[in-house]
């Protein structure tokens, strides 16, 4: 992110949540199409459960996102694993608009009848053996093992009734994939974020060479003295933010950081990004998103 006259590098792709505009969010087969659409990192947010399990939830509950209720945090990872994180969401859109650009192959269940709908589903949920649930650990094996290098952006919510014990979790859990240690942030593997200052601390003193991204939705939560104080290696504003303050990134890099931007999900967006530097793009669209940005 210099400086330098002509065109500002290519931004670099993340899947937020995975594919998660055709597949359900946080389960592996949105994380494996975000990989076969050419995503170079992967995000998801993690929450601990009763039993000490991080899993691979958005929300406080389960109740959006799978066919029980209840919150993450009283429930233990047997129990999350009897749920259906899957069904909740549609994979045949209502339109053929909304496949533009993406790519899906399911995009010829739409010319199909209510039954060959059926049927074709029903051939998909035969050959998915995976749990819908998602740990970390599957994740990160998922990362590791990936005949290309790619990223995992790991996001650690706040507040919850665990507090600093959810870095603690995930810390142990990169060391023991060996991801905690990279040689450099240029080298590493995985990035940890969090809109808490208090858990990007964490982080950065007990793992120094792991980048760190301090995410915000105001310039305030973003101001340079917090960043600084927390030792985070980037900034990750949210897309509306940028727009009110574009001049964000170039004070980022004046101070050594790279920028994260979440969640950019048109073409004009990421021209945007693009324009002013952006270091790293999440979005649900990852295919797309890489020929908005060619």
């Amino acid at each position: 992110m210099s400086g330098d006259s002509g065109r500002r590098r290519t931004p670099l792709v993340v899947a937020h949540r995975g594919a998660s505009a055709v597949r359900a969010e946080h389960t592996l087969q949105a994380y494996e199409l975000a990989l076969e659409h050419g995503a170079d990192a992967l995000e998801c947010d993690v929450r601990l459960t009763r039993d000490g399990h991080l899993v691979c939830v958005h929300d406080r509950r389960v109740d959006r996102t799978s066919t029980g209720r209840g919150v993450v945090s009283q429930m233990t990872l047997e129990g999350l694993a009897a749920l259906d994180f899957t069904s909740w969401h549609d994979p045949v859109p209502e339109s053929a608009d909304e496949l533009v650009g993406e790519g899906s192959h399911r995009a010829d269940l739409l010319d199909l009848d209510a039954g060959e709908r059926g049927e074709a589903d029903a051939q998909t949920e035969e050959t998915d053996t995976v749990p819908s649930m998602l740990t970390l650990a599957q994740l990160l094996e998922l990362v590791t093992d990936y005949a290309r290098p790619a990223r995992l952006f790991i996001e650690t919510k706040h507040p919850v009734r665990y507090g600093g014990l959810v870095e603690a979790k995930l810390l142990a859990e990169l060391r023991r994939y060996g991801l905690a240690s990279p040689p450099s942030a240029a080298h590493a593997r995985a990035v940890v974020m969090s809109f808490s200052p208090s858990a990007v601390w964490r982080v950065r003193r007990s793992a120094p060479m792991l980048p760190t991204v301090l995410l915000g939705r105001t310039a305030a939560a973003l101001a340079p003295l917090t960043v600084a104080a927390v030792g985070a290696t980037a900034v990750g504003p949210g897309i509306n933010l940028l727009r009110a303050d574009p001049g964000l990134v170039l004070r980022a890099a004046e101070q050594g950081r790279a920028t994260y931007t979440w969640t950019v999900d048109s073409a004009e967006e990421a021209a945007f990004c693009q324009e002013l530097g952006v270091g790293w793009i999440a979005t649900n669209h990852p295919q797309a998103m890489r020929g908005w940005l060619t």
